[in-house]
């Protein structure tokens, strides 16, 4: 009785020396396979897949390192071409961004001598309206001090001024307010009557502008506004620019 399993034992000892002795083996082929230098000279028959026998199979090994190089190669490419046109594209996207809207100070109107208006105006010469009340000046392109806007980009912009004036019941309207192009006429508004005593008119004009190209509106000499300033408007956008490769 005690042969068999002295004999059972013996066997179990074979079969895991056995095995151990195995797995030493295999140990042993994948580290010298994985100290190999040089490229491997084997077809593509000599392996049936490369995730069934892995690091013993070496005939996708040069197509498979050539593709991961070829995909790392155009996906640095590709980032690069991304951060170009992110950075044109915030290039392109900011030159949007210029806009302003600005309105007349009602403290410049002072005493008509003689009479109850309070004005701007009249003037021995032509004189810049300064539009000093702003509201808005996107892209920083209108300067109140002086009422002048600059463009930042070349392009085409869109302007609009109103000219507003009211006087008493026995006085007149008299004004023309114009809008300059780098001191040329661009378009103008004008009122001389003595049969109303409120009048308004708005102008809207497109220009193709450089950069530097300035605007702005002038008073013509002898000419007035009165009353409530702050209704006269000076606005301006850019609609489009005009992309520079």
């Amino acid at each position: 009785m005690g042969v068999i399993p002295l004999l059972l034992l013996s066997g179990s000892l074979f079969l895991f020396g056995h095995v151990e002795s195995q797995s030493t083996a295999a140990d042993m082929l994948r580290d010298a396979a994985l100290q190999v230098k040089g490229s491997l000279t084997c077809n593509k028959w000599d392996c049936n897949c490369t995730f069934k026998y892995q690091r013993s199979c070496c005939c996708a090994t040069s197509e498979l390192y050539k593709t991961e190089e070829d995909t790392f190669l155009r996906i640095h490419h590709l980032y690069a071409d991304i951060m170009t046109l992110n950075f044109r594209v915030n290039a392109f996207t900011e030159s949007f961004k210029v806009a302003f809207k600005a309105s007349m100070d009602p403290n410049l109107a002072v005493a008509i001598p003689g009479s109850t208006e309070r004005c701007f105006g009249p003037f021995n010469t032509d004189v810049p309206i300064p539009y000093s009340s702003v509201s808005l000046n996107d892209g920083n392109g209108y300067n109140p001090s002086l009422g002048i806007f600059t463009a930042s980009c070349p392009g085409v912009y869109m302007f609009s001024f109103t000219a507003y004036s009211a006087v008493d019941s026995t006085g007149r309207l008299y004004h023309k307010v114009q809008l300059m192009k780098n001191g040329q006429l661009a378009v103008s508004v004008l009122e001389n009557n003595r049969e109303d005593n409120e009048d308004s008119a708005t102008q809207v004009v497109t220009l193709e502008m450089q950069r530097g190209d300035q605007v702005y509106l002038q008073l013509i000499s002898g000419r007035k506004l009165c009353t409530s300033l702050n209704y006269n408007i000076f606005t301006g956008y850019i609609v489009y620019p005009y992309v520079q490769e």
